[in-house]
């Protein structure tokens, strides 16, 4: 089983450029026109490097991959729950129901259905920019996607082999090296340090600081985002819903600044009781708006796009189909007839810090976890989520397509890895071009000619 096309569409520069442009315009418009600030300053931080660029255009990717082949792809195994924007800055920690703290996949902005390939795809790509960033050399990029493809096979075949599969996890006692200590870091949080850097304590209650980033809300929106919270408050699973005093409302506030996936989507902070009128026990929650996942600009299944009310609704269930004990706080929501996405703002979660990763060594070690959690992702779900969609045991279907050709399956992620890699590097510097130069519709990197003198 080989690649049987070309890796992207044989254009000019020219060509390129402009697929580039109207790609991002068509997934970002809306939101470009909403918030152009935001946007300038997510595309000013797509252009630092190739690896920004690439994390910062998903939709780009899918508008690629759809159109090549894939010969792992059949009837099941292209319509799984996937991350849909895995790269290697979407591992961290959290805590997950059960309180244990566990290192995974933690992001669910871009989940959807679509190839299992996908995912490993847009990973293994990932891995070959972060490395060529750091200057090693094309054979060690290599051998390091195949640990990680590797790695990720095994523990697919491991839970199709074994019932059970939910007890499987990254914890303090199943790990080593540099996962343990980021794990280990993240124990050392607590929710009153949390607290305290967006809190303050006036007339003996708790409310968010005036901090940047953080704007205070008029009546009415306050009003429409307190009924919105009433209402997510009955799509949290029953067995999962804490006692009545938790989810009562202390202050509301809207929040921006999010990261380059998140810009322009409007959000709110909400501050609630937690499990006891102690105000060490008070929980932030984000509700933020819901966006359309990237896999879905490319997806073309009515059954699919049917079975969500909104984008909010369509991130909560995926983050249940692709975590094995979620937020119990995780729910969904409508304000002003979109969908919005509830979940805690946890202590715990501590990201994987790739700058003091210097040799190969110690990032074969991390990816081979990082197989291990992208596996797990695929194959171990919620108790409570929705597998109407998914009627079928994925790691059943995954080795179904890759028993007996493991290893053409390493060559062809190694493969597509250097070649993908090398695209995005080209990608970035077009895209640069196209910013700096205002090609972009509706978002112009300057303003009028002036001196700063």
């Amino acid at each position: 089983m080989t690649e049987s096309s070309d890796l992207v569409p044989a254009s000019s520069d020219a060509e390129r450029q402009e697929r580039i442009i109207a790609t991002l315009v068509d997934a970002f418009s809306e939101l470009m026109e909403a918030a152009p600030d935001a946007f300038r300053t997510k595309f000013r931080k797509m252009a630092a490097d190739p690896f920004a660029f690439y994390r910062g255009s998903a939709c780009l990717f899918y508008a690629d991959v759809v159109g090549m082949a894939d010969p792992w792809a059949d009837e099941r195994t292209s319509r799984v729950w996937i991350q849909g924007d895995l790269h290697a800055e979407n591992f961290g920690t959290y805590m997950d129901a059960q309180g244990s703290l566990i290192f995974d996949v933690n992001d669910f902005d871009e989940a959807y259905l679509g190839h299992f390939t996908w995912d490993v795809r847009r990973f293994v790509a990932s891995v070959a920019l972060l490395c060529w960033r750091k200057a090693f050399s094309d054979e060690d990029i290599d051998a390091l996607v195949a640990a990680y493809v590797r790695s990720y096979v095994e523990q697919v075949r491991w839970f199709a082999e074994h019932s059970g599969d939910e007890a499987f996890s990254l914890r303090l006692d199943t790990t080593r090296g540099v996962i343990r200590e980021v794990l280990r870091r993240s124990r050392m949080s607590s929710r009153v340090s949390l607290l305290d850097s967006m809190t303050h304590i006036d007339g003996y209650d708790r409310h968010f600081r005036e901090d940047s980033g953080v704007r205070r809300l008029g009546d009415d929106e306050r009003e429409a985002v307190a009924a919105a919270f009433d209402a997510y408050r009955a799509t949290i699973p029953a067995d999962k819903r804490y006692g009545s005093i938790a989810y009562r409302v202390k202050d509301v506030v809207g929040k921006s600044g999010f990261g380059i996936g998140s810009a322009g989507l409007p959000a709110y902070n909400v501050l609630i009781e937690g499990f006891s009128e102690a105000l060490d026990n008070d929980i932030v929650l984000s509700m933020k708006q819901g966006n359309v996942a990237a896999p879905a600009r490319v997806v073309d299944d009515a059954r699919i796009t049917d079975y969500f009310l909104h984008h909010g609704h369509r991130t909560a269930v995926s983050q249940r189909a692709l975590q094995a004990h979620a937020d119990p706080l995780l729910g969904y929501t409508e304000l002003g007839g979109i969908g919005f996405v509830v979940s805690e703002l946890s202590p715990y979660t501590s990201d994987l810090e790739w700058g003091d990763l210097t040799e190969p060594d110690e990032i074969g070690e991390v990816l081979a976890y990082l197989g291990q959690a992208t596996a797990k992702a695929h194959c171990v779900s919620d108790r409570d989520s929705d597998q109407s969609l998914v009627p079928f045991q994925t790691e059943e279907a995954i080795m179904n397509v890759l028993d007996g050709h493991e290893e053409e399956f390493v060559a062809w992620n190694t493969e597509f890895a250097r070649r993908y890699a090398d695209q995005a590097r080209k990608d970035r510097a077009l895209f640069v071009d196209a910013f700096r130069n205002n090609a972009v519709p509706g978002v112009r990197s300057t303003g009028a000619a002036r001196s700063y003198g």
